[in-house]
């Protein structure tokens, strides 16, 4: 594999970097984590046992995120 070949598939989405950094704040409290960005914002999916967890999550990514959330929609189970 080339250099550019191998730094371009170093290169992380948005999507990957907010998830990354969420699940490196949350540690395993999140689970199934997907962020999902739109035109108008980011959506937050995945489960937590926790209503606690799911707010922690909303607020880590509204500090790292460059975008609104206009949706959490971590299950709480």
């Amino acid at each position: 594999m080339s250099t550019k070949a191998l730094a371009s598939s170093m290169v992380l989405t948005e999507e990957e970097r907010l998830e990354s950094i969420l699940l490196r704040r949350l540690g395993n409290r999140i689970r199934d984590l997907r962020v999902i960005y739109l035109p108008a914002g980011v959506i937050l999916q995945g489960k937590t046992a926790t209503y606690h967890a799911k707010q922690v999550a909303q607020h880590v990514a509204m500090e790292v995120a460059e975008f609104p959330i206009v949706a959490n929609e971590i299950e709480v189970s």
